[in-house]
Parts: structure tokens; C-alpha cells; sequence
């Protein structure tokens, strides 16, 4: 047993994915988002983040919630494995300090000594009023990842309150979404009259943004969706499996969806991970697929991320690509106009599903965070598909930005859009060397809007010292990034709202 604990350790950390105070209940709403025309909105999206992940993983990897019933002081508390010094905290120590030894001070709400900070990847980042302060300063769009980790969850066996089936998992996930909805309801005077509305389709969508408030889009992020897990030869799902899942999904309100994600399974191939991460990876494509990861050196200029190996030449490519299950689940994804997920998917994989959404003339495709190889960006462009980059500080998200914007179509309305993961056991952008962001500010999305220092209980934040601590410091990286680079990249955002409507609601096959 003891021989084994470096293995399960790298396991564990291969699993990582790795201002004002927020204004009362009944101030009044910002105004409806600014338009061009009757028919384009106005607004920023993340397109890839993970409201309720604390439900994820077994339900004891993320410590605190985006709310509760009970109030603050029951959303925002640490892992009770956690107390009273984080010494047994193992996965937070493992995926800060790279060891399963340390300690943090577990006091959330009031004082925040030690977290939320952009460092930690297993302390909650998006508490709700949090979010109202990113939507107050202009987003419209947010896709909430339900995810989940079969694997993970049975490894950290010693911290687990559910059952580890993914599905189940999902499920949970997007009741919880539902109740969070119920909550802001409640604090906004009832039904319907809440910022936070969970959208199932384009036109609901762009009504809800057309209101000003935050459209919700429920995607789904696993490595095992509807028990397909194993491999083209050994699969652990069928068609009919797919055709329930997918229909399930849909009624519960899903929208979005990959096919794959930390490890090889039935449906596709995954993009690797590099160095030691994706040799701790390998661990859990084996446990997941019942495989190693199986390379080749890469015949052209699309690569996956070089893994470690003492006899293959990089660049490496996963020789797992588009499975024949895998290709069913697209044309039925297609079938019920949902939007599919690039990234995680190998360049094999990605490469044949872009040759299917080709052939449909299927515009539902995005590459939400930053994991799908540059040179698909004009394929996914062309098709009138979308891309949000990963969160980075100003400098090196504008780099990204003008990197994505170069393979534009120029047929089409450009917009763009970050995709932080937050609570994905990611951390969030680091603060910008020479941060110079100056308090209070007005958002470039709306000039009726001015904010100060993020403040939550006795802890008050400052982009420039601590980056995006959380998801209320998203204003001020907006800000930030408005400061450094200038109308156009500010332009790109705001229109990112108009732009994911119409990847979504362009003609169906």
C-alpha cells in the first residue's frame, strides 16, 4: 500500500483541469444592454466556468458554495476535512504547493485570511454576489460546466459525500443551478424577476439579455458522459445510451457539451496533458479506459501537448481519434441543436469533428478555454463558431485575443469572450507585473456604472496586488484590460453576447 501513494498522488494532481461592495438586494437594476439595432445585444460572456463543481468530485474537493440558504456565513466555510490548520487538506496542498504537506488558515467568512485568492484551486471562487458585481459591470452570457470526475472522486475516497457516477453527479449539479436561480428570485421580489436566468435555447437567450439580465447557459464537462468510458474497441456505452442521455440532457435544460475530456474514453481521444501532469494523467486514462495514452509523432503542423517519452520523436499526437460512437453522438448533438465542445478533444478528434460540422454547415461550435490547437481557430471561425480564451492578466489575454482575431472570418460580426473555469481546480489570473489599475473605475461596458475595491465581510481586495481573486475582481480585470489595450478589444468583448447567439441559433441541419 505504501508503494502506491506516489502513484495516487500524481493522480491527484494531474486531476487539476491544472471595487464597491456588492449592492443590496433592492437597488435598482442596470439598464438593458446598449444596442446597435433591434437585433444586437450588448455584453460580455464566459464560456467556460463551474458554478456548482462543490458538488463535484464526490462533493468534497471544492470547499464552499455559491450559496445557501442560511445565508453567507454557510456558503462561504472550508472543507470540514480542512480543519483546523488545512494540515489534512491534501488536495489543496498537492495542487498549491505541489506536495501533500502544508497548512492555510480554513476561516472563510468574515476575515478571508487565507482564501478565496487566485491561487487555490479548491476554494470556492464564485460566490453569487460575486457574480451580480460581474453582470452589474456588463456580462450577459455565462456557460456553467456541470463537472465531474469518476476517477478523482473514488481517489479521494477519504473526503467523499456522494457516490462518484458522473451522471448522477450532472444531475445534482443542475438542480442546485435551479435552486440558485429560485434564491436571487426571492432576493428580487419572485419568480422571473431575478438577475440569473437559466436559458435552454437562443431566443429565451437573447430575450433574457435584451432585458439586461445574465443569460445562463448549463453545459456539461466529463470524462465519462453516459457511462462511456473505456475505448472504440471495449466501449462502455451504446447508441440507444447516447440517444437517452442526450434527450435526458436536453429536458434537463443542457445546452452544451463535450464529448471528452481528462482521459480517452468511448466517444474520443483526448489532448494530452504535458510534462508530469500528463504522466499523472496516464495514471487515470488507464483507471478511466482501461489504456495508456498511445502516441505518434504528429504528421503535420496540428499537435497535441508533448508527454513524456524516451523513444517517440515530438510532436506528439494522441493516435486516438473521432470514434464511431463518437460520431453518433455529434450528428445527435447536431439533431438537437446543441453547441459542441472542441476543446479536450485530441487534434485527431477535433480535426474529424470540425470535417462533420463542415459537411452539416452546423455553426454550434466553441472552443471555450483555451485547450483546442491555434490552427483550428479559422475552421471554427469560418463555421461561425466562437472562441474564449482562457483567463490570463491583461497583457496575455490581449496577446491571445489579437492571436484568434487574426483567423477571423471576415464575413462574419466578430466578437469574443473569456473562459475563466473557475472552480474547475483552476486558478484564476494572476495580478499584471506593474498592475496600475486605479480604484474607483467605470466599467467600459456601461459608463453608468462605477465601482470601488471589492469588500465581502472584513476583506477587501485590489486587482493590482492579488489578481482575480475571485469572480467579483472579473470588473476589474475587464477594466484593466480596457486600460492596457485600448476600444478594440473592449468592442470584440461587448459584441461576444451577439456573437454566441448567433453561433447558436444559425440554421440547424
Amino acid at each position: 500500500m505504501p508503494r502506491r501513494a506516489p502513484v495516487l498522488l500524481l493522480i491527484l494532481l494531474g486531476l487539476l483541469g491544472v471595487g464597491a461592495a456588492p449592492l443590496p438586494a433592492d437597488a435598482a437594476p442596470p439598464a438593458p444592454s446598449v444596442t446597435a439595432g433591434p437585433e444586437v445585444v450588448r455584453g460580455y460572456v464566459d464560456g467556460h466556468t463551474h458554478l456548482m463543481s462543490y458538488e463535484g468530485f464526490g462533493g468534497e474537493i471544492i470547499c464552499g458554495a455559491p450559496f445557501h440558504p442560511e445565508g453567507i456565513e454557510k456558503a462561504l466555510r472550508d472543507c470540514p476535512h480542512h480543519e483546523p490548520d488545512g494540515a489534512l487538506a491534501l488536495f489543496e496542498n498537492i495542487t498549491t504547493k505541489g506536495s501533500p504537506f502544508g497548512t492555510h488558515d480554513p476561516k472563510g467568512w468574515p476575515t478571508f485570511k487565507y482564501w478565496p485568492n487566485n491561487r487555490t484551486a479548491t476554494h470556492q471562487q464564485v460566490y453569487y454576489k460575486w457574480l451580480e458585481r460581474s453582470w452589474r459591470a456588463g456580462q450577459r452570457i455565462l456557460v456553467n460546466q456541470l463537472v465531474t470526475n469518476r476517477v478523482l472522486c473514488e481517489i479521494y475516497a477519504a473526503a467523499r459525500k456522494y457516490p462518484c457516477d458522473e451522471m448522477g453527479s450532472i444531475r445534482l449539479q443542475a438542480k442546485r443551478t435551479y435552486e440558485l436561480q429560485d434564491y436571487i428570485d426571492k432576493e428580487y421580489g419572485g419568480p422571473g424577476k431575478g438577475w440569473f436566468r437559466v436559458v435552454r435555447d437562443p431566443v429565451a437567450a437573447r430575450k433574457v439579455i435584451q432585458e439586461g439580465k445574465l443569460a445562463v447557459v448549463l453545459g456539461i464537462e466529463t470524462s465519462e458522459p453516459f457511462g462511456c468510458r473505456g475505448s472504440q474497441l471495449f466501449p462502455g456505452c451504446t447508441r440507444a445510451q447516447i440517444d437517452k442521455g442526450l434527450d435526458e440532457m436536453r429536458d434537463l435544460g443542457v445546452s452544451s457539451m463535450f464529448l471528452c475530456h481528462k482521459f480517452d474514453n468511448a466517444l474520443c481521444g483526448v489532448r494530452f496533458d504535458s510534462g508530469m501532469l500528463g504522466l499523472a494523467l496516464n495514471g487515470g486514462n488507464i483507471l478511466s479506459s482501461g489504456h495508456n495514452w498511445q502516441a505518434e509523432t504528429c504528421k503535420g503542423p496540428v499537435h497535441d501537448n508533448t508527454i513524456p517519452s524516451l523513444f517517440l520523436k515530438p510532436p506528439h499526437c494522441n493516435l486516438n481519434g473521432l470514434t464511431t460512437l463518437g460520431e453518433y453522438m455529434v450528428k445527435g448533438m447536431m439533431k438537437r441543436g446543441m453547441i459542441i465542445e472542441l476543446d479536450h478533444m485530441s487534434a485527431k478528434a477535433a480535426d474529424r469533428t470540425l470535417t462533420l460540422l463542415e459537411q452539416a454547415g452546423y455553426s454550434g461550435v466553441i472552443s471555450g478555454h483555451s485547450w483546442s490547437d491555434d490552427s483550428y481557430a479559422q475552421r471554427i471561425y469560418k463555421l461561425g463558431g466562437m472562441i474564449t480564451a482562457m483567463g490570463d492578466s491583461a497583457d496575455g489575454f490581449t496577446a491571445q485575443w489579437r492571436r484568434d482575431k487574426a483567423s477571423r472570418d471576415p464575413n462574419r460580426l466578430y466578437g469574443y469572450g473569456y473562459g475563466l473555469d473557475a472552480n474547475g481546480v483552476a486558478t484564476l489570473p494572476n495580478p499584471r507585473p506593474g498592475g496600475d489599475l486605479k480604484y474607483p473605475f467605470t466599467s467600459p461596458f456601461d459608463p453608468s456604472v462605477t465601482m470601488d475595491r471589492l469588500t465581502t465581510g472584513e476583506r477587501t481586495w485590489d486587482l493590482n496586488k492579488e489578481g482575480v481573486a475571485n469572480y467579483g475582481l472579473v470588473a476589474d480585470w475587464m477594466a484593466d484590460i480596457a486600460n492596457r489595450s485600448g476600444a478594440e478589444i473592449i468592442g470584440d468583448l461587448s459584441l461576444g453576447a451577439e456573437v454566441y447567439l448567433r453561433m447558436w441559433e444559425q440554421p440547424q441541419p
